[in-house]
């Protein structure tokens, strides 16, 4: 990007000059002669990055800071000036400055101040950019259900989601613990700050610490610049840490104390920096066991354990299945520019009947899968692997209407689970995962025969 910068600044020579050395970097420059100027100019010409002097007549550059902020939220603001005070720098970053610098100016210093606040805004933009792309997929991967299990996940994240709580997702894999940090964070308060997912699991300890943390020109072999961690480019937004159980035990101390504190230093640095982000954790491994093992902080398991969200796997809301499978050949056929209708129900059965050890991951893989592998206007059986045909039954109609289908499964579905409870409904519902009021329902809808499901075990 090609950033747009003001330079507020009542000496005439000082000014213009450090406005050509900057226009000749490539950066658009707009100067002022006054904090009163440097406003207009600033409502006009709406700069990225702001050198403002402090001392000026009139209004001085740190009582104006607030006012550009309010203009212009998005802007950086560098303050400069020749009395290196330290309650003056203190002042300047209360009021919303990013950075200091004393003059005379080292040029070099100030190119570097600048190419950093605009590679932090180019990333920033770029994560806006993916979280709007990510957030326009219908109803999010893992928010597509209705069994009674998933129900009760959906109101625990409309619970927590206001609050500014610290969450622990767990799962399996590919459950979907990801796309309801997203959730949380898009029922948040904050929706409109960027969220960061971080794989703890991706990244070594070191290289996790300066990811997360930051760090100062020199404070490691190859740290050749100033850089900010996640922590500190997210700002008010969501940091998602996937598999923490990972994170290495002397990072997890670290991590513990942003947690408590809400502030932490850069790697090398010695300026610490408040905490703002909101955090939320994942695992797909009984911390419990691992806080056993001695491979995971007690402390830390009960500051990120604030409030639980357990995902169910897939195999305990099989009733979700063709509502996915229909979510996914939705998002396949505008990706694909397909026209897929719908399922086989002998594929449908075969589908239900499958034990999804990979999740709503694999189900995912595989619709994909079979949508590029088959003809026609549905997925058929030949389309999807080995495994998944080997579950096939034969369906109770032939018709090639999903819903009919589905009803069809349910139908025979329900009838299996009766039998094998002795006909006793309370017990069928529990072992279904849904309401008993919901099992009559659905009985009087399919035309199960009641009396062919009395309640033998209850005598």
């Amino acid at each position: 990007m090609t950033a747009k910068i003001l330079i507020v600044d009542d000496e005439d020579m000082f000014r213009e000059d450090l406005a050509l050395l900057l226009s000749r970097k490539g950066y658009q420059c707009l100067t002022a002669s006054s904090a009163e100027e440097g406003l207009e100019r600033a409502a006009e010409f709406l700069p990225d990055i702001i050198l403002s002097d402090i001392v000026m007549p009139g209004q001085s550059g740190i009582e104006v800071l607030e006012d550009l902020r309010r203009l212009n939220p998005e802007c950086m603001i560098i303050i400069m000036t020749a009395f290196g005070a330290l309650e003056t720098a203190i002042e300047a970053f209360r009021k919303g400055a990013v950075d200091y610098i004393l003059k005379p100016l080292v040029i070099e210093d100030v190119l570097n101040k600048i190419r950093r606040i605009v590679e932090q805004k180019r990333l920033m933009e770029e994560v806006r950019y993916l979280r709007r792309e990510l957030n326009t997929d219908v109803g999010a991967l893992s928010l597509v259900g209705q069994s009674e299990t998933f129900r009760k996940v959906l109101q625990l994240i409309e619970k927590v989601a206001p609050q500014k709580s610290t969450v622990l997702i767990t799962g399996e894999s590919g459950t979907g613990k990801e796309m309801v940090a997203r959730a949380i964070h898009d029922a948040g308060e904050k929706k409109d700050r960027p969220f960061m997912a971080i794989n703890c699991s991706g990244f070594q300890e070191s290289l996790l610490e300066s990811e997360l943390f930051g760090h100062v020109k020199g404070a490691f072999t190859g740290a050749i610049k100033d850089k900010a961690g996640f922590f500190e480019a997210v700002g008010e937004g969501t940091i998602f840490l996937d598999e923490i159980s990972e994170m290495a035990v002397s990072l997890q101390s670290k991590l513990l104390r942003v947690l408590e504190q809400r502030e932490f230093y850069r790697v090398g640095g010695v300026r610490l920096i408040p905490m703002k982000a909101r955090i939320l954790a994942a695992t797909n491994r009984r911390l419990q066991e691992s806080i056993a093992s001695g491979v995971f902080r007690e402390d830390l398991y009960y500051r990120i354990a604030v409030f639980e969200i357990p995902l169910p796997p897939l195999r305990e809301r099989k009733a979700d299945i063709p509502l996915l499978v229909e979510h996914f050949i939705h998002k396949f056929n505008k990706e694909m520019k397909a026209h897929y209708l719908g399922v086989a129900p002998d594929a449908l059965t075969a589908l239900m009947h499958y034990p999804w050890p990979g999740n709503i991951r694999e189900l995912r893989n595989l619709v994909e899968r079979a949508m590029i592998l088959c003809d026609g206007r549905m997925l058929t059986l030949s389309g999807f692997p080995a495994q998944i045909s080997e579950n096939a039954q034969s369906p109770e109609t032939n018709t090639r209407n999903l819903k009919e289908a589905v009803q069809a499964f349910e139908r025979n579905f329900i009838s299996r689970v009766l039998n094998e409870c002795g006909g006793n409904k309370e017990k069928a519902a529990r072992e279904m995962g849904i309401n008993p009021s919901t099992l009559y329902r659905k009985m009087a809808d399919l035309d199960i025969d009641p009396g062919a499901s009395s309640n033998k075990s209850s005598r």
